[in-house]
């Protein structure tokens, strides 16, 4: 498919390796010539340096050519006007925009006649929706959810005092008591497909696949303890910030706000009047223990430098703090993260990037495409969910007599409100939602797809 990415920051690059990566010719517009330089020879793309608002820019991108245009600037104002402009130059390119600025956003959702957009993204208000589910439920490290609802996956850590440190994941249903299934872990940085006699060891973050009505018993059987979050200390007042503080209100829970702009925090207490703003440095430790550190139940740190949330992140760790959401804006540091006590890590761009990858899957292929695309274990692998119809080769095949792809692991199968982790006598039939973990950088656009 060829698509022009407006804007080469955070987003744009991190669409552009999704894409590069999946076989599509793309085409990165940015005013920044060092950046298109570098999007050139990273991506094998090909640049254009201008104002993709421009129409001569556009046409130098071959606008006429292209399927879809992702307009991902820093301006929400040229991002819309990126997009109307291509739609006007070329009525059938599908367009995308990031809209971060709030008024804007119900602005384009009010008028949606007007503006031609085939799908918005924000970022941030994302990145909030996925702490307020964190929130929802502790004890988990991350929660991907699939099947309406019916299917999770989740990360947990195998600390020192877990009981899976030492197990072979064979006789990992002895201990939580229910059928799940390790679909994969991360060690020292690196993502491994476990077999069942892999071993697990103090350190390990493993993703596991259940049903959403057994994740209770998966926590009370490994012994974590969780307790409902009614204290909040969130760390830094940006936008995640202010879409966070909103949802968390809705939620009866008391938000207390540490920004260091103090006119930043005039302008967040008149937007959120049920929220405790407060003017002061929350990397320093006597201010976070001023406004209650070692009391509350959940800090999220939410500054704009990844290594001053770690910092915040790892002094609430030292303090006791039950749950800790770190956000991380550069996948360098996810790594360099992996064996500090930081919690849930949540990337905004990578939330924003997986919408998008669905879109542009869908658009390939309407027959049989990705309902949802989660990326997991740092990016080295992805949770794809699919609807099976009668299209769909196997059908009423037992699992092992089936033969899929390397690198494909079937982990849920749905039939109507119930939810099986599949073993060898498990089939599918039209009707049904099924979600694969595939690894190794294979791209799986339909259902099909998994199959050898």
């Amino acid at each position: 498919m060829d698509i022009i990415i407006a804007g080469g920051g955070k987003v744009g690059m991190t669409m552009a390796r999704q894409l590069a990566a999946a076989g599509h010719n793309l085409t990165i517009v940015d005013q920044n010539p060092q950046v298109v330089d570098e999007a050139v020879q990273r991506y094998d793309a090909l640049g254009i340096c201008g104002n993709c608002a421009s129409r001569e820019v556009l046409d130098r991108a071959a606008i006429a050519e292209a399927e879809l245009v992702i307009a991902a600037t820093n301006a929400d104002e040229v991002n819309l006007l990126c997009c109307l402009t291509a739609h006007g130059m070329n009525p059938n390119v599908h367009t995308i925009a990031r809209i971060r600025n709030p008024e804007y956003a119900d602005q384009v959702m009010t008028m949606h006649d007007t503006f031609p957009l085939s799908l918005t993204v924000n970022p941030e208000k994302q990145a909030a929706m996925e702490i307020e589910r964190l929130l929802k439920f502790p004890g988990f490290l991350r929660r991907d959810s699939f099947a309406k609802g019916r299917t999770q996956i989740v990360e947990l850590r195998v600390d020192n005092q877990s009981k899976l440190a030492g197990v072979a994941l064979m006789e990992l249903s002895n201990i939580v008591k229910c059928r799940v299934l390790v679909c994969a872990v991360v060690r020292s940085g690196e993502a491994i497909a476990p077999s069942g006699t892999f071993v697990l060891k103090e350190g390990d973050r493993i993703f596991v696949t259940a049903p959403t009505d057994d994740l209770a018993s998966l926590l009370k059987n490994l012994g974590i303890i969780t307790r409902r979050v009614r204290s909040v200390l969130i760390c830094g007042g940006g936008r995640v910030s202010y879409y966070l503080a909103k949802l968390l209100a809705k939620n009866k829970m008391t938000v207390t706000l540490l920004e260091k702009n103090a006119a930043r925090c005039q302008e967040l207490a008149e937007l959120l009047p049920h929220a405790n703003i407060i003017n002061g440095d929350c990397s320093n430790h006597h201010t976070l223990e001023e406004q209650g550190l070692g009391d509350c139940d959940a800090v999220v740190t939410l500054t704009g430098l990844d290594e001053t949330n770690m910092v915040i992140s790892l002094y609430a760790e030292s303090r006791g703090v039950p749950q800790i959401i770190t956000k991380l804006s550069r996948p360098e540091n996810a790594a360099l993260a992996d064996n500090m006590a930081l919690g849930s890590l949540i990337n905004p761009r990578e939330l924003c990037s997986n919408t998008i990858v669905r879109y542009v899957r869908a658009m390939e292929n309407q027959v049989g495409a990705a309902v949802s695309v989660h990326s997991i274990a740092e990016g080295h692998a992805e949770a794809v969910e699919f609807m099976v119809d009668d299209t769909t080769r196997n059908l009423g095949v037992p699992l092992k007599s089936m033969k899929l792809k390397p690198n494909v692991l079937l982990v849920s199968i749905t039939h109507g409100a119930q939810t099986q982790i599949p073993n060898g006598d498990s089939y599918f039939e039209a009707g049904d939602t099924v979600v694969v973990v595939t690894s190794g950088g294979r791209v799986l656009n339909q259902i099909n797809d998994i199959f050898a």
